[in-house]
């Protein structure tokens, strides 16, 4: 594997943060009476805001007052952050160092608006570690397409093939493997399936183990 650049998802991956929009979206369907929401939740990882607004509507029917229950469960979820911070996952900090001596230029491209992306990133002292931001409004299809992904090889004045994703989403590693990239998934809500096994070149559980996998392969 000749990889010459690494793209991140955000969140799920840089963030713990998958599981407390999910514990949100909890609270507000246990208020208003909402079914399945979990499972509705867990279809919608991966994708941007308007497949994720979509898919809330074909679940629930075109009077579902998605933007109410959104903007509620979104409070919750801000009002918990400590000082107002997202949570960063187990070895983030380590793989993001180790990439960086080793010259591998590195980019995000998440569903979420680019705008959120870097304002997460930066008040985490994490921004200055990638060379491209790409959002989830910056692109017309949403994940599994492969255009996030080939945007982001685009900033980073690559090829899609020398490209290494790192995902927690199956939408995620479809649209890798869409973009002809190579892909990592680290599981975080979605569990790994045969599907995600065929499609990624490894299954790890940890970013200190997907450091370890990218030095015995550099």
């Amino acid at each position: 594997m000749s990889i010459k650049a690494i793209i991140f998802d955000m969140d799920g991956v840089i963030f713990d943060s998958e599981r407390l929009i999910l514990d949100c979206w909890i609270k507000v369907a246990k208020k208003y009476g909402i079914d399945d929401i979990e499972q509705t939740c867990r279809a919608c990882i991966g994708i941007n805001r308007q497949a994720t607004e979509a898919t809330f509507y074909r679940r629930y029917g075109e009077n579902f007052d998605y933007d109410k229950y959104r903007h509620e469960a979104a409070d919750m979820f801000f009002a918990s952050l400590e000082n107002g911070i997202l949570p960063i996952k187990t070895g983030v900090r380590e793989l993001l160092d180790f990439i960086e001596k080793s010259n591998i230029p590195a980019a995000i491209a998440s569903s979420t608006k680019a705008e959120i992306v870097t304002r997460e990133l930066r008040d985490a002292g994490l921004l200055d570690h990638f060379y491209g931001i790409v959002g989830g409004d910056m692109v017309q299809n949403s994940k599994p397409a492969p255009d996030i992904f080939l945007l982001a090889a685009e900033k980073l004045g690559v090829k899609p093939e020398e490209c290494l994703v790192i995902e927690d989403s199956h939408n995620g590693i479809r649209a890798a493997a869409n973009a002809n990239m190579h892909s990592i998934m680290v599981p975080d809500l979605l569990p790994p399936t045969d599907e995600m096994r065929e499609l990624s070149d490894k299954v790890l559980d940890t970013l200190l183990d997907v450091k370890e996998y990218i030095r015995k392969c550099l």
